[in-house]
């Protein structure tokens, strides 16, 4: 009687076990639209740092160029190159033009705004080649951090809120489903890896770098 009460609890605590495991392999299970909006959260990470650069700019303090430029060819190849051009550009824009609706005509401004992101891009990366922002550069840079920042702002919340979800409901649960292992191969063949950690660790060694990596310095105080 004893053997088969420890028989059954063995049993109980390696199916315990197993459901475990099988909840953690589900945790790292991550679908299309929410992987799209997790790596709009490393590009709203990036534009944070063009903003407190540009705050330090408008103030007179230096701003470490390195980081500036290092910040600018991360937005470039993830941003850009992979999740603007690979994704949207070549298979969430397309299939929202097909589908009609309201939110087909958000794609011609979305597309004109990633090409002005890149030309922001473009000349923070030209300024901040030869190791320093020039005096007569600080005002300019300011300028172009600064509404680079607002139209992101409010471009990757159109796309959270409007062009994902109208995304996901032209393509179905099995579409969206097959879109993001292709997405999935994509990363992997533009990246040699899983591109988000590797962009997550590029951010939050420049957000250490710049000093900005400590989250509570950026508590609001209440008004009284």
């Amino acid at each position: 009687m004893e053997s088969r009460r420890s028989i059954l609890v063995f049993a109980s605590l390696a199916s315990v076990a197993a459901l475990a495991g099988c909840g953690d392999k589900a945790d790292e299970d991550v679908g299309a639209v929410e992987d799209l909006m997790r790596e709009h959260g490393v590009l709203r990470r990036a534009i944070l740092v063009f903003r407190e650069s540009a705050s330090r700019l408008r103030h007179g303090d230096s701003v470490d160029p390195a980081m500036l430029a290092r910040t600018a060819r991360l937005f470039r190849s993830f941003g850009e190159d992979y999740h603007e051009r690979k994704l949207e550009e070549a298979h969430i824009f397309p299939a929202i033009k097909k589908a009609g609706g309201s939110a087909a005509g958000y794609v011609d401004i979305l597309i004109d705004q990633h090409n002005k992101g890149r030309a922001v891009i473009d000349y923070v990366m030209g300024v901040t080649g030869n190791g320093q922002i020039g005096s007569g550069d600080q005002d300019s840079m300011a300028n172009a951090l600064e509404q680079f920042e607002l139209m992101y702002a409010n471009h990757a919340a159109r796309e959270d809120t409007i062009i994902f979800p109208a995304w996901k409901k032209a393509l179905g649960p099995h579409g969206v489903d097959e879109m993001g292992e292709r997405f999935e191969d994509i990363e992997k063949a533009q990246f040699g890896g899983d591109g988000f950690d590797q962009a997550v660790t590029e951010i939050g060694n420049i957000e250490n770098g710049l000093g900005l990596g400590d989250i509570a310095q950026f508590n609001v105080q209440p008004p009284r």
